[in-house]
This record gives structure tokens, sequence and C-alpha cells, in this order.
């Protein structure tokens, strides 16, 4: 059994997209997904506009702090009980049309990321492309993302590109738009992106699940010790997926019972490579010792 089948119940990597309907059935009833209430499915379609500043920023706010949404879907994966009710990415999608290049920008739910590339389902229906259609498998490098969303309890991390336009509406178009997603958006003008961080501020830094499971993963690693080196088909160790997710409290443990820091993958990047790459500078601090 590979590692990440082992912990997560799923595939390794995101060629798992392009494999079989199965597979994602059944990583879409592991990360929550957009079914339900909130689904992207009814949100409007934002057209990339050049010379927009405010959506500009939006985008690159959104592609800087990804690695919150992956950290969250990361361990909405290990829980028993589903918290999130909704979890999306928005991807740009482009073609030539008629001379000039069009572009849409779009949800895709069913996401994995490896570090590099973001993966997941299309649930959008283009208004202009004829080269994707809801339901196709997407997998983009991570430049390539305009913003992402997950919600707990009803209320929404994330959004960029969301806020941005609802900070352009009336009152009474906000409260219209929010009712419509079933979703509590909050102000316009803050965009949270870790649950409850105004509360417990500690929540960006670190996320509480790694604290409080600490005591069964260091039972995972006495009953499993193969897996703290084990490599996977592409080359991904155990330190690499919790570097990429963020988990210092499950990075000390499997350096200290003997994890190699500078095992690479197929790409030839380290646990060490992605920790700095995504902004864990505290995983990058330890991970550099």
């Amino acid at each position: 059994m590979g590692l990440f089948k082992k912990l997560f119940g799923g595939d390794d990597a995101c060629s798992k997209y392009s494999d079989s309907k199965g597979a994602q059935d059944e990583n879409a009833a592991a990360e929550g997904g957009c079914e339900g209430k909130g689904s992207a499915d009814g949100e409007p379609v934002f057209y990339a506009d050049g010379e927009d500043e405010a959506m500009l920023k939006a985008f690159e706010q959104a592609r800087k702090s990804f690695r919150y949404f992956w950290r969250e879907l990361y361990w909405e994966r290990l829980r028993i009980v589903p918290a999130l009710s909704f979890a999306c990415v928005k991807v740009a999608f482009s073609q030539e049309l008629n001379g000039s290049t069009e572009v849409e920008h779009m949800w895709v739910n069913d996401v994995y990321f490896d570090g590099e590339r973001v993966c997941g389902v299309l649930v959008n229906d283009p208004n202009v492309l004829s080269n994707v259609k809801n339901g196709d498998e997407a997998s983009v490098p991570l430049e390539q993302i305009s913003d992402w969303m997950f919600a707990i309890e009803g209320k929404t991390y994330g959004g960029f590109s969301v806020q941005a336009m609802r900070k352009a509406m009336s009152q009474s178009e906000r409260a219209e738009h929010d009712e419509a997603w079933g979703l509590n958006f909050g102000d316009p003008g803050v965009v949270l992106v870790a649950y409850e961080q105004q509360e417990h501020p500690q929540n960006l830094t670190e996320h509480p699940m790694s604290v409080n499971t600490k005591k069964n993963f260091e039972e995972f690693l006495r009953g499993y010790p193969d897996e703290i080196t084990r490599a996977d088909d592409e080359g991904y160790t155990m330190l690499h997926h919790e570097a990429i997710a963020g988990n210092l409290t499950r990075i000390e443990l499997l350096l200290a019972k003997g994890a190699d820091k500078n095992a690479k993958n197929i790409q030839g990047k380290t646990a060490l490579d992605y920790a700095r790459a995504l902004g864990w500078d505290h995983v990058a601090e330890a991970l550099s010792k």
C-alpha cells in the first residue's frame, strides 16, 4: 500500500484525476467537494479583466495563500466527521478564439495538490470556451489558479475574488448574493484564511489538528516504522507531504525518528524545497537545522 493511500485512502498524485470516475467519486466523498449548500455550480463565472487592479490583486493573494486551503483539505481527509461544506479552487482556463485569447475563471472541486500542480474536476459550465466542459478533469500549475475557498459551519475562508466582487456591490446586492450561496461571507474587506484565526491567531502558524493529534501520530509511527522513510512511486515521502501541508508538529516527530530531510522526489525536490516555496517559514526553519 502506498504512503498516500495509507494516510488518506486515495491515490498518490495528481494523475488520479485521469484514472477513473470511481477514483473521483471516492475522493469526492473524502474531501467534501462542492455538493449541496453553497455549491459553486450556480456561481457566476468571472471574466478576467486585465485593467481591474482589484481583481488582479485578489488573484495574487489567492495564489500566495493557497497553502492554507491545502492544509485544511489535508486535515479534512483525516477527519472522521467531515467539517467542510465547501472546498473549491478557481482556475483560469483559456482558449484562442477568433484571433484573441478568451479566459474564464471557473471552479474545480475534488482538489488534490502535490506541491506544484493543482488537480480537480470542473464544476462550472463555460460561457465562451469550447475546449473544456463541466465534469472535465484539470491539472494546472499553482500559478494558474485565481482563487480558493472553503467553508466551515457556513463561514467562508479565502474567496479573494468573491470578496472583491462583493466589495463593489451595494448592501442589498451583497445580501442577495450571500443568500444565493447560502454562506456567511462576512465583511468583504476582511478575507480569512485559517479557521478561527481571529480567536486563535496561532492557527495561522500551525493547524490545531496537527497539535491535537500528536499522540496518535506517534502511535502510528510506532506501528508503521517503515513509513517514516518510505517513498511512493513519485518519490514523495511522508516528510514531503507534511511539509506541503505545513505541519510542524509532525515534521519534528518524523525528524526525531530518522526521516531523511534530504530525500528528493522525481522532481528533485526535498521537503524543505516545498516548505520554502509555499511560505511555510516555521517548517522550513525546522528542516534547515
